[in-house]
Formats: C-alpha cells, sequence, structure tokens
C-alpha cells in the first residue's frame, strides 16, 4: 500500500467536551478517502498539567488494533506500552536513521493546561499522485506549513475583514485563560 503524505495537526478546546460535530467531520473525511485519519486522540490537559488521553471514536476497532496509537509514538505518550516501545526499537532499516523517543514531538506543552486538544494524524490520499509525480521529475519537499489568513490579505487572496474573522476562527478559542 502506498502511503500518501502524514501530516499532524493539534487542535486545541476551552473544554474536553468535544461536541459530536468534530467526530462527525472526522467521520466525513474518513469516508471520503480523500483523507484518511491515521489516529486521532483527544487529550484533556488539567490545570495542574496532569493529562489524560482516549481515542476518538471515529476509527473503526479493528483500525485502532492495527495501527495501535501512532500519534502516542511520535509524540512521546508512549500509549502502545512496553510491547510497543520494543517494536519500535526493533525497526531497522540499512542507511536510515530510524524513529526515536528522542525525536518525538513535544507538541503536548503547546496546550494549555486547564484546556483540552485534538491530535489528528492524517494521510493526505489526494496528495499521492502529486508527490509521486513531483519525485519523478526529480523534485523534493523542501518546506510545508499552513498560511495564516493574516498572510493571505498581503497577496490579495482574502480581504482584511475576511482575514479578521478567519484568524479569530482559528485562534480566538486558545486566548481564553
Amino acid at each position: 500500500m502506498t502511503i500518501g503524505p502524514v501530516q499532524l495537526v493539534v487542535l486545541g478546546f476551552p473544554e474536553p467536551n468535544l461536541h459530536g460535530r468534530v467526530i462527525e467531520e472526522l467521520e466525513r473525511l474518513r469516508e471520503s478517502d480523500i483523507i484518511r485519519v491515521i489516529d486521532a486522540l483527544a487529550v484533556h490537559k488539567h490545570r495542574d498539567g496532569a493529562i489524560e488521553v482516549a481515542h476518538l471514536s471515529n476509527i473503526s476497532d479493528e483500525e485502532a488494533i492495527q495501527l495501535g496509537s501512532k500519534i502516542a509514538a511520535l509524540t512521546g505518550l508512549g500509549i502502545a506500552g512496553e510491547e510497543g516501545a520494543m517494536a519500535s526499537a526493533e525497526v531497522a532499516v540499512e542507511g536510515l536513521e530510524v524513529f526515536s523517543d528522542e525525536d518525538a514531538w513535544d507538541v503536548l506543552e503547546e496546550i494549555p493546561n486547564g484546556s483540552a486538544g485534538v491530535l489528528l494524524l492524517l494521510e493526505h490520499r489526494w496528495a499521492i499522485p502529486l508527490r509521486d509525480a513531483v519525485a519523478a521529475a526529480g523534485g523534493f519537499r523542501v518546506s510545508d506549513g499552513f498560511v495564516s489568513p493574516l498572510d493571505l490579505i498581503g497577496v490579495d487572496l482574502v480581504s482584511a475583514e475576511e482575514a479578521k474573522e478567519l484568524h479569530a476562527l482559528e485562534t480566538a478559542a486558545g486566548s481564553h485563560k
């Protein structure tokens, strides 16, 4: 199976009560096969920094068993337990540096205490043919990232008012302190 480009997205929420609409949208994405939700975790970060983690229900039990918690492995949460850690440690590919605990992404620090987060590991299925065409042409990824709506004003993709609204949509809840 060819896997498309994979992205880790971390979304913040002021409360750990995720609305059904978020779960519904994850389910819609899963069914569309444009984007595959590889893993989805909900994180509640208590005021004292203690963390509770749960899988979101948009992946089937069979998928959860097959995949384990890929996000937990990438972020160092250790949900896979000792067996999962051992399996990761035993992976060796000649000539390649294999992901290790030291490489874990510390995205949990970005979630404010007393709030919640959703960590999504997304496979961009739509991008497989584009990635393969770029590689066939000798191209490679140099960088990637989301562009802030505020940056889109200067290139005339959105008006200042639209950018302000979109920016507020994307960031307002994070400033709830």
